[in-house]
């Protein structure tokens, strides 16, 4: 069963920046669209990829098995972190969609409007906002340390 649940651990980072290119993509085409539909697609595919990894989400999967190895780049780093930000990913989403479907579509699309500017960092910048507050929590103990030792180990680090 844990299987499962499993999450990769290394990550390339290429795949995660592509996926996340995928979120805006999907995101923008949302708020254009004023679909309703298009939030529960993001929802969904981040709870996909926060419970189950890149295994069974569309835009994951797209990703790691056909733009990503295209490209032929491959930057391992630790999946823990990248795991926290599927998990914000899910949050923001969701209270984006409740909002949307409690009628209080402003509050919604601030909400994606903030979640694509968070994926747009990863994707065009390779700065992951959500792996910086896991980092940020870690440090201060609220993430125990061994939930990612290369993440409080520096000489474990890859490069």
């Amino acid at each position: 069963m844990a299987s499962l649940f499993a999450f990769p651990n290394p990550v390339n980072e290429y795949a995660a920046r592509v996926t996340a290119g995928l979120v805006v993509l999907l995101a923008v085409v949302t708020a254009v669209a004023n679909s309703g539909w298009g939030l529960v697609a993001i929802a969904v595919g981040f709870w996909l990829r926060l419970l189950f990894g890149p295994r069974i989400s569309p835009l994951a999967l797209l990703s790691v098995k056909v733009i990503t190895p295209r490209l032929g780049k491959v930057r391992l780093v630790a999946g823990p972190p990248k795991r926290f930000a599927q998990g914000i990913g899910a949050a923001v989403s969701t209270a984006a969609l409740l909002l949307f479907a409690a009628g209080v579509a402003p509050a919604a699309w601030a909400l994606l409007g903030v979640l694509v500017i968070a994926a747009s960092l990863e994707a065009f910048a390779g700065f992951c906002l959500g792996c910086t507050i896991f980092g940020f929590l870690q440090r201060r103990g609220v993430i125990p340390e061994d939930v990612c030792e290369a993440c409080n180990n520096i000489s474990l680090r890859r490069s």
